[in-house]
């Protein structure tokens, strides 16, 4: 082999060491850095001065307990593989890698050890983060504030589900108080003074979603985790918007759920759980289906219990309750002795559809009190800029008359897509029944749809007989 091919070849191996998405560290046998790539730089978030040619030693601190890697390798003359190492770069920044490490030979004699390294220092972070969301404040149904029927109907079936040792699907749009009504039931069921822990499906990536959830089997160089489902024995585990967990992790999660065991990550044995699932879904679960975000099993087995969280637009007799509510927390947090809303601003919250529901409620308050001085009424004026232009853009105004039809609010203002659409599938459903004598399966058959779906959509309008 020629200079030149020689030449070409080592730049084709840089090129490839520099654009692998695996860090690269190699060292020689006096422990001195002779490789050191661009991924790796980035784990450890140093330059290539900072380490090539240097020894390694000099450069990061591994701890008193704790050895290189690569010096282990180096060593031992031994390859180690799928090691989690925890150490220190030269700025006091921790860092955590899983490595596969190997001896560099030539003619029998070892020159070097090479480091073949996985960051996961974020991802320890987030595992971390996550296991410790164990609910620790006692919530209960009387801290769910409204007299709306269909808000009370909801507390009911919460209440007979607490009793049980059932799934239960908590349907309701975004804002709306799921959470609350999750933890309202553990806390009023036996398992009260067991775990209860809370997991937004959509907040990790299916790597660590599923170690968090089923946990790490121990091996001889790595330690072992339990997962949420260990942890949470004789608890409860809450899915917070369900339909966000991937298709894989669904079947996983029926798996549990039907036999009652989980194996760890790496390891083949069966560890038995006892634990209550909840769940919440911010659309139609049958929409969710449809659109292959939820499977059908899963939906069905959670659904051993529904509960319809009703959006604050179709309980505004609550919004008086729920500002003053809010006014006192803020009054309490922020020192202040805020009394009530006036007149103008009570009329615009009846008004407005609050698409973000009770949250956007509170956020409007707490917002308000921000800008307020010593007053102690909330005016329009104190209103964050953001709502009052919402306000302005959705044509509300003082004089609103009361809505007639299900096509327009008033000659001013026409009813947002989403509230037409509803008004006139509740309507049509009705008819539908009324002309079928409110027989559900001639009627479901009419429509073009399966009894459960009508009567989820029956449940969710409360179209009665009439």
């Amino acid at each position: 082999m020629n200079a030149k091919t020689l030449e070409s070849l080592l730049i084709m191996y840089e090129e490839i060491l520099e654009k692998i998405d695996l860090g690269i560290h190699v060292i020689d046998s006096n422990e001195r850095t002779v490789i050191y790539n661009k991924k790796m730089r980035e784990i450890e978030g140093m330059g290539i001065e900072d380490v090539l040619d240097k020894n390694l030693m000099d450069v990061f601190d591994f701890g008193a307990a704790e050895e290189s890697t690569l010096l282990q390798v180096l060593k031992s003359r031994e390859s180690i593989q799928n090691v989690k190492q925890t150490y220190f770069n030269n700025k006091g920044q921790e860092i955590t890698t899983i490595n596969h490490t190997f001896p560099i030979t030539e003619n029998g004699t070892v020159i070097g050890a090479m480091e073949i390294a996985k960051d996961v220092t974020k991802l320890e972070k987030m595992i971390h983060e996550n296991m410790s969301k164990k609910d620790e404040i006692r919530y209960t149904f009387d801290q769910i504030l409204g007299q709306s029927p269909l808000l009370k109907e909801a507390i009911e079936t919460g209440k007979r589900a607490a009793r049980t040792a059932s799934s239960v699907l908590i349907i309701g749009e975004i804002g709306t108080g799921k959470e609350l009504f999750a933890r309202s039931i553990h806390h009023d069921s036996p398992r009260s003074e067991q775990a209860f822990f809370s997991q937004n499906c959509a907040a990790l990536p299916d790597t660590l979603m599923e170690t968090l959830l089923f946990g790490i089997e121990e091996q001889p160089d790595a330690e072992g985790r339990p997962g949420l489902f260990e942890q949470a024995d004789g608890g409860t585990i809450l899915f917070d918007e369900i339909d966000s967990l991937s298709p894989a992790l669904q079947t996983k999660l029926l798996k549990v759920i039907q036999e009652k065991k989980v194996r760890r990550e790496g390891g083949n044995t069966d560890i038995f759980v006892d634990v209550r699932i909840l769940a919440t879904i911010s659309e139609d679960p049958i929409d969710a289906i449809a659109a292959g975000n939820l499977r059908k099993d899963l939906y069905y087995r959670l659904s051993a219990v529904s509960i319809f969280v009703p959006p604050l637009r179709e309980r505004k007799d609550d919004i008086e309750l729920l500002t003053s509510a809010f006014i006192d927390k803020y009054n309490h947090l922020f020192g202040m002795d805020v009394l009530s809303v006036d007149e103008e601003v009570k009329n615009y919250f009846q008004q407005y559809e609050w698409p973000g529901n009770i949250r956007e409620l509170e956020h409007v308050i707490e917002g308000a009190m921000n800008l307020m001085d010593h007053e102690e009424t909330i005016s329009f004026d104190h209103l964050p800029i953001q709502f009052r232009n919402k306000s302005v853009n959705c044509g509300l105004s003082n004089d609103l008359e009361k809505a007639e039809g299900f096509l327009y609010q008033s000659d001013k203002a026409i009813l947002p897509l989403d509230d037409y659409i509803q008004e006139a599938e509740t309507y049509y459903i009705t008819k539908a029944l009324q002309h079928h004598d409110f027989n559900i399966t001639k009627t479901a058959k009419a429509l073009g749809m399966s009894r459960q779906n009508l009567q989820y959509r029956i449940r969710k309008y409360n179209i009665g007989k009439v």
